[in-house]
């Protein structure tokens, strides 16, 4: 059966589904339009307010700015560099009647609320609104929350978008923190005035004692403060303290904290402030701290951009190694030796002066006076204004506000270069030093002259102490190790070590005598001469030429030698780079006296290389080591008992700067300088010391660099612009005193020990005259006698000797000095004729 199939077209159409039914109600178009808007209004609000505040992660890893405490070699504090004085405490440190204090000045539904208040956000903002364009400043409405985000946003803004950023932020604390957490920020961090943050550094600064032993009056008073600590200073608005105080002892009462009993006792109390911090004592060593603290500078910085091991913000523990003993030994020798120099020269004038219109009776000439930040050495000098000056008396004010009488018989003292007294001179406005005396006050005198003196450990190259001025207030320019200064005589030693190496020994002959040499055409021939013009005596040994400091044989050993090795033995040791030419011998070389004294530690070390330091070891605010001068490892070091065995060392890695025992010949011969030579004056401190004292050129700066096998230091002396500082200034006379002085209170309690000789040192009886070895007698402890031990190098002591009888024969040989005091008629009479001829030679140096 045909049947005709039919085609057939079917169309679909999608009929009105649910969802376009559902937008196709006007209600639900005005929601989603609702909706979008929203979301743009929180995406903006979060733009605007909330984009860069911190995370809840930043949150628990935040740590407040602290200052950088620093450490003696005994571990003891002695100076914080510090902007903001902070002390960081754990919560469990704070006591609970100072957390219940803030709590209830502050916020006493603090453990209820989630960070914000609203009831009280709500009273502050109606305040606000109800104040605006009025002036005046709505208060309230911050919990402790909020308060702690406003610290952390860094900024007091008064504006609507600053608070709506500290309630998001207070928020976002109170998720990621705990209560306690909270409030141990807040208390480690909250201004209160006197430049205290944190409740520790107020209780310092306003109590003068830690907040555990504070009591419940005085945590009352630090609980007012938060809110605006100038306007509740003891001294200015005691009485609104008072009933300030009040108010937060009822509250304290009311919350349940103390009773009505402990609350009326209380409230009775004074506030017992003092009248202002006890200025901590000025540390010893304020040049070594300023050294310190530039070299923390230069390796972390001064602020948290650097990182978190900054000066000022990183809370670093540092342990140097200023010894307090022999920093103090240090600043009273050079001091003394300073004023010394400048007694009898009379008054220089004002230290500093102070506008006229600053010493009005409101009191700015204290701030002027503070400013000049003067600096008066001595701990009972000090700085003063004069105020006014009138009939036989000055009226003078001092930094603390008090003033004083200083009479005209206390200001006698001559006006150097002028005449007349000082007291003449002196007008209102001038900034002076004075000492107390009986009722009244006396002028003293800064004197003009300067130096340094530094001390060190030759067996680490610590630097135990450094003072590189008269006071380091007001002038921080640390001579010690900025200025470049002629060492003189005291850089002979490092020439005849050359000599020593190039095949010398100490019994070795050279020639005192004139010696010239030819320069070039244009300069022609240079000749020098002994210090002060004195004679040559003739062929003697290398250390009679050491001991009495002999120019000329210094030259013509450095000749024979070569000035090649003697600049390179100086560039090895650290003391600088010179040119080789013939005048660097006698010390023409600029140098600092840190880098003088840390080569001559290396001779007392064999040596061996030391690199001066000032820091031990640096630890974070956790206690975590990131630095450590002596990065040595140490076996067995850090055992929990002892196992018998011989204390264990750390292996030493220093190189040899210089042969051990040309270290050791040269330590031995100047030792002699102390015993027989330029530096007597030493003699009577009994204990082996070595040294050489420096006169350089002028004289212009005067030296002595030296000491024994556990301590040695350098001292010199001269004017900050070099000028002659007269005839008779020399080493031995105004430097190695200075030594003296130092080494009677530093090396005290040291125990006296010889120099120790190294390996292959053989010490050789000799006569010290001629050089040559003796036979059948001994050397005494008569530093004059004619026999000495000598240290000589294998195979090479003196071939030549002389017999007991001889030197019986012939008699006790007269000492040098003796016979050129005997001969001081003829060096008269010969002088003249020496001066022709030394002025036919072109000059000498």
């Amino acid at each position: 059966m045909d049947e005709t199939a039919e085609s057939m077209h079917v169309r679909l159409r999608r009929g009105p589904g649910h969802m376009r039914a559902l937008f196709a109600r006007r209600w639900v178009r005005v929601l989603a339009v609702l909706a979008l808007l929203a979301g743009v209004a929180v995406g903006g609000f979060w733009m605007v307010f909330a984009r860069d505040l911190p995370s809840a992660e930043r949150l628990l890893a935040y740590e407040p700015a602290l200052p950088t405490n620093v450490r003696d070699i005994n571990g003891q504090p002695v100076y914080a560099f510090m902007r903001e004085r902070r002390v960081e405490l754990s919560f469990d440190e704070f006591p609970k009647v100072l957390v219940g204090a803030f709590l209830s000045a502050e916020d006493k539904t603090f453990f209820d609320h989630g960070g914000i208040d609203y009831l009280a956000f709500g009273n502050g903002v109606f305040e606000y609104l109800t104040k605006m364009g009025s002036g005046e400043r709505a208060r309230g409405g911050s919990t402790i929350t909020q308060q702690l985000a406003k610290i952390l946003l860094v900024g007091d803004e008064y504006s609507p978008a600053r608070k709506i950023r500290e309630a998001i932020l207070a928020r976002r604390i109170e998720a990621a923190l705990t209560k306690q957490q909270i409030l141990e920020l807040y208390l480690n961090q909250i201004f209160l005035g006197r430049n205290a943050y944190g409740v520790q550094s107020a209780a310092r600064a306003y109590f003068d004692k830690d907040v555990g032993q504070l009591t419940l009056p005085e945590a009352a008073y630090l609980a007012v403060l938060p809110k605006a600590p100038s306007t509740l200073t003891p001294e200015r608005h005691a009485d609104r303290a008072m009933a300030r105080r009040g108010y937060v002892l009822r509250q304290m009462e009311a919350n349940g904290y103390i009773t009505a009993a402990q609350r009326a006792e209380a409230d009775a109390a004074p506030l017992g402030t003092v009248a202002k911090a006890r200025p901590p004592k000025r540390p010893a060593g304020g040049y070594f701290l300023e050294d310190v603290r530039r070299e923390l500078i230069a390796k972390y910085g001064e602020k948290s951009d650097r990182g978190p091991y900054s000066v000022y913000d990183g809370g670093l523990w540092v342990r140097t190694s200023l010894d307090p003993k022999v920093q103090k030994a240090a600043e009273d020798a050079l001091r003394d030796g300073l004023m010394r120099y400048d007694a009898g020269r009379g008054w220089r004038g004002a230290i500093a002066t102070i506008d006229a219109s600053e010493l009005g009776a409101g009191g700015a000439w204290r701030t002027g006076l503070v400013r000049a930040n003067v600096g008066v050495g001595y701990d009972d000098w000090r700085a003063a204004v004069v105020l006014d000056k009138a009939g036989s008396a000055a009226t003078i004010g001092f930094t603390d506000g008090s003033t004083g009488t200083l009479p005209a018989w206390g200001a006698a003292m001559p006006r150097r270069g002028i005449g007349g007294t000082a007291f003449r001179y002196m007008k209102a406005g001038d900034i002076i030093a004075v000492k107390r005396q009986g009722g009244d006050w006396v002028l003293r005198n800064i004197p003009e002259v300067s130096g340094a003196m530094v001390a060190e450990d030759p067996h680490t190259g610590r630097v135990l102490a450094m003072q590189g001025g008269f006071d380091e207030r007001g002038n921080d320019f640390n001579r010690a190790t900025q200025a470049m200064r002629q060492p003189g005589s005291s850089f002979k030693p490092f020439v005849y070590a050359s000599a020593l190496d190039a095949g010398m020994t100490p019994a070795t002959m050279i020639m005192d005598a004139p010696f010239c040499v030819y320069q070039s055409a244009r300069l022609g021939r240079k000749c020098f001469v002994n210090f002060g013009g004195a004679r040559g005596a003739g062929l003697q040994t290398m250390r009679w030429g050491v001991e009495q400091s002999r120019n000329l044989m210094t030259v013509r050993a450095a000749s024979q030698t070569g000035m090649n090795k003697i600049v390179a033995t100086a560039k090895a040791m650290d003391i600088g780079t010179y040119p080789a030419v013939l005048a660097i011998s006698l010390g023409a070389g600029d140098t600092t006296v840190a880098k003088l004294t840390n080569a001559y530690a290396m001779l007392a070390n064999q040596g061996r290389s030391l690199k001066p330091t000032l820091i031990d070891l640096i630890q974070d605010r956790h206690g975590k080591t990131i630095f450590r001068a002596d990065m040595r490892p140490c076996e067995r070091c850090n055992m929990k008992d002892w196992d018998g065995k011989p204390m264990p060392r750390p292996r030493i890695r220093t190189k040899q700067a210089m042969d051990a025992m040309t270290a050791y010949q040269t330590v031995h011969i100047l030792e002699g300088v102390v015993q027989r030579g330029t530096a007597t004056t030493l003699r009577d401190l009994n204990r082996p010391l070595f040294g050489k004292t420096g006169t350089s050129t002028g004289p212009t700066n005067v030296w002595f660099v030296g000491g024994s096998q556990d301590l040695v230091a350098g001292v010199y002396m001269g004017f900050d612009k070099p000028r002659p500082m007269g005839g008779y200034a020399q080493g031995g006379t105004l430097a190695a005193p200075i030594f003296k002085q130092f080494a009677k209170v530093a090396m005290a309690d040291m125990p006296v020990v010889p120099f120790k000789a190294p390996p292959g040192i053989r010490m050789v009886r000799i006569d010290r005259r001629s050089g040559r070895k003796v036979y059948g007698t001994w050397p005494t402890n008569d530093p004059l006698a004619p026999v000495i031990w000598e240290a000589f190098k294998p195979e090479s002591e003196p071939r030549r000797s002389i017999r007991r009888s001889s030197l019986a024969a012939r008699g006790r040989p007269k000492d040098p000095v003796a016979a050129e005091a005997e001969a001081a008629t003829a060096r008269r009479a010969q002088r003249a004729k020496d001066a022709d001829f030394m002025e036919r030679q072109g000059g000498i140096y």
